[in-house]
């Protein structure tokens, strides 16, 4: 599992790149976390691909308050006066550092709007050399909702091209989606990327051998949903040994018409849950994602987003949900802010 942690510290700088127009305060200094923001992705999808949760989903809270003390006492040791962001991986509840980046991060504005605290303006004062403790800086306890970071892909303006996430970027944007319930909050930010989900209709499911176990749940809620769920010989008879049902369809190297590739074409698919055994637009899973792409059909890469976006079309089946502006969700401490700065006369 992977972890992003943002910090603002007000840390007095390394003697060698301190600013000397800048006159520091004697209050003792801190860090005060942002926010702790758990990936939907496994580790290995880079960061900026990944869709990730406010607050932490599934992390114990031990593990989520060590993740708190590591990244307060790395800001402290390397005199970090500002914002910093860590990226940490969890692994049979053993924290691994991945990277620390002593400035600000792009998730910075995601916090600051799911916390609704303005802390790119918190730092920028701490910076120019205010204090934490001045400003009145304190950690946003959790509140209430869960808001989910997702990302935007330019694929659609490289046909042919696989769309298999990995280590290297490819987003070009994000959006976010907030609500009491994670799923429904999930389901919205993918409404926002124009990839909303579908509450019926027809699936193509396509899993790789290590993430067949953890597919069995997604098929089988898959289908007891009503959905036609449309799987390639192996697939099927494993999920087939579990007690699971699925249509079968002939690979496309197998020659068989219609194939997957004939009915995105006729638009009779409307969701693809692939985990690539293979990657390349060569490749029949290459060009399966090539073609759900260029035809806008929602597609998951990845068994953990895969089991979030079925959460999410139950809640959407269940139709318990509505739309509030961000204005409406932190009304007051906005406004408060807005005061405190100076924005309202």
């Amino acid at each position: 599992i992977e972890i992003d942690v943002d910090v603002v510290a007000d840390f007095e700088p390394h003697k060698a790149t301190a600013s000397q127009q800048v006159e520091l305060p004697a209050d003792q200094p801190q860090a005060v976390v942002c926010g702790v923001m758990e990936h939907i992705e496994q580790a290995g999808i880079h960061s900026g691909d990944s869709s990730c949760v406010l607050p932490p989903y599934s992390l114990p809270k031990s593990i989520v308050n060590e993740l708190r003390m590591q990244a307060c006492s790395m800001a402290e040791h390397l005199h970090v006066r500002g914002l910093m962001n860590v990226q940490f991986a969890v692994k049979d509840e053993t924290v691994f550092v991945i990277e620390v980046n002593p400035r600000a991060s792009r998730t910075v504005p995601f916090v600051a709007k799911a916390k609704g605290y303005p802390w790119s303006r918190v730092a920028a004062k701490v910076m120019m050399g205010a204090s934490l403790c001045e400003l009145g800086t304190k950690e946003i306890p959790e509140t209430g909702f869960f808001a989910v970071k997702e990302p935007c892909f330019p694929f659609e303006k490289f046909p042919g091209v696989d769309v298999v996430l990995g280590p290297e970027m490819r987003s070009t944007g994000e959006v976010m989606g907030m609500d009491r319930a994670l799923p429904v909050a999930l389901a919205k930010a993918k409404m926002s990327v124009s990839r909303a989900l579908p509450i019926s209709g027809q699936v193509f499911l396509s899993i790789r051998e290590i993430d067949k176990v953890q597919a069995v749940e997604v098929a089988r809620s898959l289908v007891s949903m009503g959905f036609t769920v449309f799987t390639t010989s192996g697939t099927r008879d494993f999920l087939l040994s579990h007690s699971v049902d699925t249509e079968l369809i002939r690979k496309i190297s197998e020659g068989a018409r219609p194939n997957i590739l004939d009915k995105i074409a006729n638009n009779e698919i409307d969701l693809i849950i692939n985990t690539p055994t293979r990657t390349g637009a060569k490749t029949d899973e290459g060009q399966i994602r090539a073609m759900a792409v260029g035809a806008r059909v929602p597609m998951i890469t990845t068994i953990t987003g895969a089991r979030a976006v079925v959460a999410a079309i139950e809640a959407l089946r269940g139709g318990t949900w509505n739309v509030s502006a961000l204005q409406d969700y932190f009304k007051s401490s906005i406004e408060s802010e807005q005061l405190k700065c100076g924005d309202i006369k």
